[in-house]
């Protein structure tokens, strides 16, 4: 288990260091936003509304996952108790199915796995009679669809290892009950999952994890594309769309790049350039003297990393093959925790 004070950091906490006079931290849920007259209205953790005039908007809310269990959805307190809650119905658990075949379904099946069914033999391919059934199904020919076919066949030999039977070509169509896997109320709900085979699966825990969806509810229609991200300039991170100026969108909530940490942390850079940039401006300054926008691109080679387990793992950077022990020193040993502390106190980016 890893330590809960390097999962969960105080914000206001990392914001001390600018000073009370430089930020002022709000927890609350933002409802509307004005574009034009470049207002937010926002719900305060106290009940009461209050509208914020900006000069300037990044929106960087993210996207929540289906299951509670995958994402901060509300706020730490509700995820440590989807977790609580998820830990003490293991121990009972005969069968458990997750539908999603991208990076989280495959981790989660592979965590699982080994915890609950250990791990076969070095010359076993699979892990014969394992202790709890557990189904990972997608609707892909391929688990793991961003990777090249080799490197998910490996992914599929390691689950294997650990009990997890992979449903391939097949999605979920319809979940008895409907809300079973979706709130802490209905975590731990024994499920019937009909595929769309018209297979049946009866599951202890039923753990959804296709996909996310933008926490962008709150923005004008005008500002969104098709899926609910915030239609972005690949380029300079500004929402073009936007009928006011100084609009920027970043993270999952925005259409700039695949939603990828990678580039997230290339693109914080490219964004503060041109914030500054637009801000000097607007204080008159010439073109000349603040000079051209900053530009993002975004790095399209074949790259995620991909833990399976207490010690496996498959991936690639930048095109090229990670062994395993490779994606278990990076990433599996802690899941990026020896990354955060830059993160959290923006020391990633001080040199730029």
């Amino acid at each position: 288990m890893f330590p809960q004070n390097r999962l969960f950091v105080s914000t206001a906490e990392q914001l001390n260091q600018y000073g009370k006079a430089t930020c002022r931290f709000v927890n609350g849920t933002a409802l509307q936003v004005d574009d034009e007259r470049q207002t937010a209205l926002v719900k305060l953790s106290n009940g009461e509304e209050e509208v914020f005039d900006f000069h300037m908007l990044i929106i960087a809310t993210g996207a929540s996952t289906q299951s509670p269990l995958l994402g901060l959805n509300t706020d730490s307190v509700a995820l440590r108790a989807s977790w609580s809650i998820f830990r003490q119905a293991l121990p009972t658990a005969k069968s458990i199915l997750i539908a999603g075949g991208g990076p989280t379904g495959v981790e989660v099946a592979g965590e699982l796995g080994e915890h609950l069914n250990g791990r076969a033999g070095w010359f076993a391919s699979k892990l014969n009679s394992p202790k709890v059934s557990i189904t990972l199904v997608t609707a892909g020919n391929n688990i793991l669809p961003t990777l090249r076919s080799p490197i998910a066949k490996t992914a599929e030999e390691y689950l294997a290892k650990v009990g997890v039977t992979i449903i391939k070509g097949d999605r979920v169509e319809k979940v008895e009950p409907e809300n079973a896997g979706l709130a802490n109320s209905s975590l731990i709900t024994k499920a019937s999952i009909t595929l769309s085979s018209g297979v049946v699966i009866v599951a202890d825990l039923f753990i959804p994890a296709t996909g996310t969806t933008p926490n962008t509810s709150f923005l004008p229609s005008s500002l969104l594309e098709l899926g609910g991200r915030v239609k972005t300039n690949p380029h300079t991170l500004r929402a073009d769309a936007a009928k006011g100026p100084r609009i920027y969108a970043i993270g999952d909530a925005s259409s700039y790049a695949r939603p990828a940490i990678h580039n997230i942390l290339s693109a914080i850079p490219v964004l503060g350039s041109n914030i500054k940039r637009d801000l000097l401006l607007d204080a008159k300054k010439l073109e000349s003297e603040v000079g051209p926008d900053r530009i993002f691109e975004e790095d399209t080679r074949e790259t995620q990393l991909v833990p399976i387990g207490k010690s496996k793992g498959v991936g690639s950077a930048m095109g090229w093959r990670v062994p395993s022990w490779m994606v278990w020193m990076i990433k599996g040993r802690d899941y990026w925790l020896w990354t955060t502390g830059k993160l959290w106190s923006g020391r990633q980016w001080e040199k730029e």
